[in-house]
């Protein structure tokens, strides 16, 4: 369903966004002059694999589910975009078409620029090329580092990281215990692995040994952090 404007937050998690905000300010007028609202209910699909390119794409709420299907036909869950962040814009540069399936995970909020529209502002705004160059470049960084951890650390350290990652992004006191961090995201175990590269088993033996430090909380509503700073050395005794 298309809404025509953001709400409050959802305006505040574009115009945060680290990439964004780093645009001038006719840029940002710009591409949001021409961009639609359009809202999702969880499960929702987005965009499928093999789909031509039609439009560049912005989580401003929730999150977008980006996945494949293996051969035997089960999901696999790849990332989770989260608000503030764009894609989309690879499959408008080559030409080609969509490599991934994305689904709404939760409610989701997305803003949209067309294709024609992406093309008008990339030839109107020399400055849009190189920030389009520097997006590129941190997600080619992102990836390289994704691959050094899945080659280099353990489990537990990559778990801990992903779960310090989600922290920043879907973060939110604690209504009962005024230093605990609840993880909004709601990550099935399974899901969580998935994005581990390891199984469900491991990934719970691991989650129960972390509660068991009281480094976090199982709740049946998802992950609540105890104890940010044993997260933290977590990762770094293993870097």
């Amino acid at each position: 369903m298309d809404e025509p404007i953001l709400t409050m937050e959802e305006r505040e998690a574009i115009n945060g966004g680290r990439w964004f905000s780093s645009l001038s300010p006719s840029l940002r007028h710009d591409i949001l002059r021409c961009a639609y609202v359009k809202r999702f209910k969880d499960g929702d699909m987005l965009a499928a694999r093999g789909d031509p390119p039609e439009q560049w794409i912005a989580c401003a709420k929730g999150a977008v589910r980006v996945s494949s299907t293996s051969v035997s036909g089960k999901q696999i869950t790849l990332t989770y975009v989260e608000p503030g962040i764009w894609f989309g814009d690879v499959s408008i540069f080559d030409g080609d078409r969509r490599t991934h399936d994305c689904y709404a995970h939760g409610d989701t909020t997305t803003l949209n620029v067309a294709k024609a529209d992406f093309k008008k502002i990339l030839s109107q705004h020399v400055e849009f090329y190189e920030a389009m160059l520097r997006l590129q470049s941190r997600r080619i960084r992102q990836l390289y580092g994704l691959v050094e951890d899945l080659n280099t650390l353990p489990l537990r350290a990559r778990l801990a990281k992903q779960l310090n990652h989600l922290l920043r992004s879907y973060g939110v006191p604690s209504l009962s215990d005024a230093k605990a961090i609840r993880i909004s995201l709601q990550l099935a175990q399974e899901e969580l692995a998935q994005l581990l590269g390891a199984s469900r088993q491991r990934v719970n033996q691991e989650l129960k040994q972390m509660e068991r430090e009281q480094i976090i909380r199982i709740e049946p509503g998802g992950l609540v952090v105890l104890d940010r700073e044993g997260l933290l050395q977590i990762v770094n005794a293993d870097h």
